[in-house]
């Protein structure tokens, strides 16, 4: 070959490989996308659609729900069309149970096990803790390990990168750390967040209360919500979802289940035995909550477990004793191991921002975990 031939060849390859480099480092993140299993909503996905999700938490509590009743739940929401799930925190009950052949305490293993339940979802899956699996381990009967360690465990497991569960993932906005359990997304024209927002009077009481952990998480949880409700009116959304795993008490209804609390001032009532007050770990947050809820106008919802019973209602007050017409509040199903599967099933959610509430609810009953009257 010539010298001028070699040199002509020469440049042809060149640009050749550079033509292959170019189109490999275009792709190559899309085909990084693919491998990883990503799914990212944005805020015009289903923006003049409907579009489902699925909400579920205060699961497993035993271990016929643990190896029976969880993964007929999953099969159920996997067979449905669902943009994202949402499990609202307690991987486990409130105290280990002795002899149990699943992992009961707040044991690293409790932690892999409901890894797995997460992602065996076809659909992304968010999550945000529950007391049970992280305030009250510090109980005897659930290991004595120490609250914050198992709270940090859980953010290194769950939460260590910006993105959802599952088997599709979806990608999310991360409150700076420590607080990385608390996620913000958009889908459609809706905008949702978890909040860490826990039972036990906010860490407040039962067998070691932290008020110096509370008091930052507090600020940390307040901050985030007042944040989303900006960011929703900056989007122009069409309704807020609110997702959290302690039930704060709403108003002077339901002792058995909640906080007792007044309703228009929403400070506690409760006593302890001894006639001193019962620490109160919500009032300020729900204070904040209501001027947000309030200057929204438009349509909140606010899911939470802690006290297993399922209900979809409406009792948030002003300060003079109107309810609040724009929030609901949904608590979603879980618990009840007295009776095995018997309430081991999920909310499903149908969401279009062109209605004028939105959210649209209904119970899912998984056949399988029929208890009192078996399925048809």
């Amino acid at each position: 070959m010539t010298k001028l031939g070699y040199l002509t060849f020469q440049r042809v390859a060149t640009a050749r490989l550079l033509r292959k480099m170019c189109l490999l480092a275009l792709t190559a993140p899309f085909l990084t996308s693919v491998a990883m299993g990503l799914a990212t909503a944005s805020e015009r996905e289903n923006e003049n659609g409907s579009y489902a999700i699925g909400l579920w938490g205060d699961l497993p509590y035993s271990d016929v729900q643990a190896t029976i009743g969880v993964p007929n739940l999953i099969a159920d929401m996997n067979s449905q069309n669902l943009a994202f799930t949402v499990h609202d925190g307690d991987l486990k009950a409130g105290n280990a149970t002795p002899g149990s052949v699943t992992p009961t305490t707040c044991s690293d293993e409790l932690y892999a096990q409901s890894l797995g339940y997460f992602n065996a979802l076809k659909a992304p899956a968010a999550f945000t803790p529950g007391d049970n699996d992280w305030t009250d381990c510090d109980r005897p009967s659930n290991g004595g390990f120490n609250s914050l360690e198992r709270l940090n465990y859980q953010r290194q497991l769950f939460f260590s990168t910006p993105y959802s569960l599952g088997k599709r993932r979806l990608k999310q906005q991360v409150q700076a750390a420590p607080y990385v359990e608390n996620r913000r997304w958009t889908v459609g024209k809706v905008t949702y967040v978890t909040l860490n927002v826990q039972g036990s009077c906010n860490n407040l009481c039962d067998v070691a209360p932290d008020p110096e952990e509370y008091a930052a998480r507090n600020a940390a949880n307040i901050a985030w919500m007042r944040e989303t409700f900006s960011v929703a009116k900056a989007r122009n959304s069409a309704a807020v979802m609110l997702v959290s795993q302690g039930n704060p008490g709403w108003d002077k209804s339901d002792g058995t289940r909640a906080p007792l609390r007044d309703p228009k001032t929403l400070a506690e009532t409760d006593l302890n035995p001894d006639g001193t007050p019962v620490p109160d770990g919500f009032q300020e947050f729900l204070v904040a909550l209501r001027d947000e809820v309030i200057a929204f106008r438009k349509p909140v919802a606010y899911v939470h477990g802690d006290s297993h019973y399922h209900r979809i209602d409406k009792p948030f007050l002003d300060a003079q004793g109107r309810r609040l017409e724009n929030f609901t509040r949904v608590e979603t199903l879980g618990n009840n191991a007295a009776n095995g599967t018997n309430d081991v099933h999920w909310i499903k959610v149908t969401v279009n921002a062109r209605s004028r509430e939105v959210f649209s609810y209904q119970t899912q009953i998984v056949p399988g975990n029929r208890v009192a009257v078996p399925a048809p």
